[in-house]
């Protein structure tokens, strides 16, 4: 969710560079933990190992003490949706997990999420998996969008109607909690929104970075803040799946600051060709 300050940061191709570097690190710190995800494990030896391997390579936590916030990622299970503190549970196969962390390099700041499902193949309910890759697709048709999009609001229509069209039970777009401006700070101007609206939003421009995240329920959109002040569950209970990554917008195109490759390989089957910082 942004806490976003009014006006808006452009960023220099330099800057980019660095922002890159840090979502390099974050990249394979997140691959990293989420290899390490098993029945078995509890929240906070993943958040352990994650806090590692910043600290391995040289970045820092932009979640760990961020308005007090506990640990160095967010570990939200099954019906909680975001903000989960990693704590003593231990994960279930079957389990719904969403891990988002972010990293700091030289005052620029990374972000991104991912969802597993816990244990093997065999263990995920399909109806968990179904809600878990479309919000992953959601996600890659709003990067997509970026690469053509006048508006900011034009990312939120193109994740909104790839969740729209599908077949089967529809699934709910969050509205309360939407990306964000991204630079040096980690929540910044604009907004942005994964669902379709009448405020177009600033217009797209090369220096922009934004962080993408649909959070995408299987029921209703109601949510509850528990008492740690953090975790945000669903109020029916039904689970959530949250996907996220940082793009810059520069002059000869988009590319995504938390993929190794840029986001080449998801992009492709969408004609979109992200463009190497240079």
């Amino acid at each position: 969710m942004a806490f976003g300050q009014q006006r808006i940061e452009y960023k220099t191709i330099d800057q980019m560079r660095i922002m890159h570097r840090s979502g390099l690190i974050l990249d394979d710190a997140l691959n990293q933990t989420i290899a390490a995800v098993s029945p078995g494990v509890t929240t906070a030896e993943l958040d352990a190992l994650f806090a590692s391997l910043l600290k391995k390579a040289g970045a820092t936590s932009n979640f760990l003490g961020y308005y007090d916030y506990p640990a160095s990622i967010c570990t939200s299970v099954n019906e909680e949706v975001v903000h989960g503190i990693p704590g003593p549970r231990v994960l279930e196969r079957g389990d719904v997990l969403s891990i988002d962390g972010g990293a700091i390099v030289e005052g620029w700041h990374s972000d991104s999420a991912r969802t597993v499902i816990v244990g093997a193949p065999s263990d995920a309910d399909p109806a968990d998996r179904r809600l878990s890759d479309i919000t992953e697709e959601s996600m890659w048709r709003g990067i997509a969008a970026m690469a053509s999009a006048k508006y900011v609001g034009d990312i939120g229509d193109a994740i909104d109607d790839y969740v729209s069209a599908q077949p089967g039970k529809s699934l709910g777009i969050l509205e309360d909690y939407v990306g964000h401006g991204i630079g040096s700070a980690m929540h910044m101007a604009p907004d942005v929104l994964n669902y379709r609206s009448k405020h177009r939003g600033p217009k797209l421009k090369p220096g922009m970075c934004l962080a993408l995240e649909p959070m995408l329920v299987r029921g209703g959109l109601a949510t509850i803040t528990l008492a740690d002040d953090w975790t945000v569950v669903t109020a029916d209970k039904a689970r959530a799946a949250h996907w996220e990554h940082s793009v810059a917008v520069h002059a000869k195109g988009i590319w995504v600051l938390t993929a190794a490759d840029g986001g080449a390989e998801q992009l492709a089957p969408l004609g979109v060709t992200p463009v190497p910082l240079g």
